[in-house]
């Protein structure tokens, strides 16, 4: 199978598994200008599978960088409605939402931080019915990555543009099981994940220990009630199953905003908003960040936590073995979506209503007591090598060990 050939397969792969587009469903890709050939085929793949319209929101990271540096605060405070409404006329219609990602993970490195905190919270604040309704699992939606040269060049600078174009094609092909039959590889994934989902569900645990030689020691507390999902997911307008990561290795579920206690150390970067965070560590008491340092893009982690109270909680706890096919290429990809899935990690920000029973149906209120935390944020940033130790306690304080040494025990 050539290279063509492989990222059409992946290109059906992303219409089928991930958002699995229905006769007659209007969809929208989300992508950069960087990725414009294999959008295309993803929205030719969505129209065979039956789609009535497809629609692509283009991104341009080099517009946003001049944005960023010329226009005043004030402008970036500002939305227009009719960006608003588009999005949430997606909703209304039950359309599927498909996020094609390929920028340069640090192409807005240099750009003023208080611009592009305020530029995050009125996107954020714009967008908070949409965002609100995907992580309710309103409608299918799902994220993938397509190869470019400015991300390429990141993790190879030792090779031409095309060579390093073609490399990172590769890493992702091979990383999202795309060779041979690819829709018959995910429905088998998906069924080992939905396993160990299984397991965890059944044992409905209190606490997770979390601790690694890098000095993590972390209480992650979990409400009563909570749900692990693994790579299925069910859209509640539609009842279509969507897979909302291509790739996925991950089985997550949501903390108490309330519990979760002690230190955690960051075990690869972070990608925020197109600037590298590094090296950095944060402190929780009584499930809340009281403390925090980074050797690389502290003031942009600062502006990540102060974007609004439930910024300083976290909303999701992912378990990822350390042996994965991400992982296993020992290549850091400086992008969350795959990095995530080669690290066990954490969020800080808005929990997904969907990992508590019937979660999807409760008011902000009930989902508050319950434990659920809530933010204009979502950030996962990974915690997991290849030493962590995860130890499950339930709550007559029995302790069962789920990772040793940063795989299933």
């Amino acid at each position: 199978m050539n290279l063509e050939q492989r990222i059409q397969n992946y290109a059906k792969v992303v219409a089928k598994i991930g958002v699995n587009v229905q006769e007659k469903q209007e969809i929208t890709i989300r992508a950069s200008i960087e990725a414009r050939d294999f959008a295309l085929k993803v929205s030719e793949e969505c129209y065979k599978l039956g789609a009535k319209r497809v629609s692509i929101d283009w991104r341009d990271q080099k517009l946003s960088f001049q944005t960023l540096t010329y226009a005043s605060k004030e402008t970036l405070e500002e939305t227009s409605q009719w960006v608003v409404d588009k999005h949430d006329e997606i909703i209304e219609k039950a359309g599927g939402v498909i996020s094609i990602i390929s920028d340069d993970p640090d192409g807005l490195a240099g750009v003023d931080s208080d611009k592009l905190k305020t530029s995050m919270i009125t996107m954020s604040k714009s967008l908070r019915n949409f965002m609100k309704s995907l992580m309710s699992n309103e409608c299918p939606w799902t994220i993938a990555a397509a190869s470019s040269v400015a991300w390429a060049k990141k993790l190879f600078p030792e090779l031409s543009d095309e060579e390093g174009y073609l490399k990172l094609w590769d890493l992702i092909l091979t990383a999202c099981r795309v060779d041979g039959d690819g829709i018959e590889n995910w429905e088998n994934h998906i069924k080992n994940l939905d396993e160990k989902a299984t397991f965890l569900n059944n044992n409905q645990f209190t606490k997770l220990h979390i601790t690694s030689e890098n000095g993590t020691d972390l209480y992650v507390g979990l409400p009563k009630n909570h749900i692990w999902q693994s790579a299925g997911s069910i859209a509640g307008k539609t009842g279509q199953r969507f897979v909302a990561n291509i790739p996925t290795e991950e089985i997550f579920t949501l903390p108490h905003k309330d519990v979760t206690s002690g230190i955690v150390y960051n075990t690869k970067p972070l990608n925020y908003a197109s600037v590298i965070i590094d090296n950095f560590w944060v402190k929780f008491e009584e499930g809340k960040v009281v403390d925090f340092d980074a050797e690389r893009g502290k003031d942009v982690l600062a502006n990540l936590l102060d974007t609004d109270e439930g910024s300083r909680k976290i909303g999701e706890i992912a378990l990822v073995p350390f042996h994965s096919p991400i992982s296993n290429t020992n290549i850091l990809f400086l992008e969350t979506l795959y990095d995530e899935n080669a690290s066990c990690h954490i969020a800080l920000g808005k929990a997904y209503p969907t990992c508590l029973v019937n979660g999807e149906n409760m008011t902000e209120e009930e989902l508050a007591n319950a434990g659920a935390n809530d933010s204009l944020t979502h950030v996962d940033f990974m915690i997991g090598d290849a030493t962590t130790n995860i130890t499950g306690i339930k709550e007559d304080g029995t302790e069962i060990p789920l990772f040793r040494n940063g795989n299933w025990a």
